[in-house]
């Protein structure tokens, strides 16, 4: 072996040995430096050290530090609050409600001077979706359909062998919501509105028969019109679950008087004008 390759043989182990050492000495270092948080004598030499370091490396530096950390921690808060906001309505502001429940005739269709009663008593479905602009006020915009039947005397008048007879009516209204307790659990609103309502009057006759034999119900006579209508109430909601009592579901029972401004009872598509009060029980989020 030549000395030449000896030599370089020998400056390779040196090296190594050289790099293992410095990284033996750096490893006890971090490990003698490193605060232990259950010895408090250990946590303040820590600090005693950071101290000293800022100290040592100038007040340029520490400076710098300084404000590097102060940035930092104004860009978190940022970022936070920033997180916060999504948007100007988040999930919780959007309303919906579904019920159903039945309806009593009131005012001309119950009246006898102008050829009535004109419907008896049905049924009703609501659904309805809109926002909660606060605690207090919320805006909806509802779907009802009505389902009334029509009296015997009605029927009789209209011939053509009708023996039954039914009234429904569609809505579609924007109508608002007033809460007047809404931190209390049961609390009670005040509610009305208006907008475009369908009504159709139908007259039907059983007549024989469809394929198994049985008698069906065919139309013998029907008229429908569209128009403006309003209505106004008064209800009670129940606040449902949550752990503090700040869950939006609420049970809501209400009763409104509707006026439909429908043909008079001198045109061939309308008997006067329309009045109900339905009466709705059901889920409001």
């Amino acid at each position: 072996m030549s000395s030449h390759r000896w030599m370089s043989q020998m400056w390779r182990v040196c090296f190594l040995c050289g790099v293992a050492m410095l990284a033996a000495s750096f490893a006890s270092a971090q490990s003698s430096t490193s605060p232990n948080p259950n010895n408090p004598s250990l946590v303040a030499a820590g600090e005693s050290s950071s101290t000293a370091f800022l100290a040592d490396s100038g007040p340029g530096d520490a400076m710098a530090l300084r404000s590097a950390a102060a940035a930092l921690g104004s860009g978190a808060g940022g970022g936070q609050s920033g997180g916060e906001k999504h948007g100007a309505f988040s999930m919780s502001h959007f309303a919906a409600e579904a019920g159903a429940g039945f309806n009593a005739p009131v005012g001309n269709d119950t009246s006898t001077g102008g050829g009535g009663p004109f419907i008896t008593w049905g049924g009703n479905f609501t659904a309805g979706a809109g926002l909660h602009f606060s605690k207090r006020f919320t805006l909806l915009g509802e779907f009802q359909f009505m389902d009334d039947k029509l009296p015997a005397s009605l029927i009789a008048e209209a011939g053509d062998g009708a023996t039954s007879g039914d009234a429904h009516i569609i809505s579609l209204t924007a109508d608002p919501v007033i809460e007047l307790f809404p931190k209390w659990a049961n609390s009670i609103y005040v509610t009305g509105g208006g907008g475009y309502y369908h009504k159709s009057t139908n007259f039907n006759a059983q007549v024989c028969c469809d394929f198994y034999g049985y008698a069906v119900s065919v139309n013998t006579n029907s008229f429908s019109s569209n128009q403006a209508g309003g209505n106004f109430g008064l209800g009670f909601t129940r606040r449902l679950g949550g752990v503090y009592g700040d869950s939006t579901m609420k049970l809501f029972a209400e009763a409104r008087y509707v006026y439909i401004h429908t043909p008079a009872i001198t045109e061939t598509n309308g008997l006067g004008t329309t009045e109900l009060i339905p009466v709705t029980l059901g889920f409001r989020w």
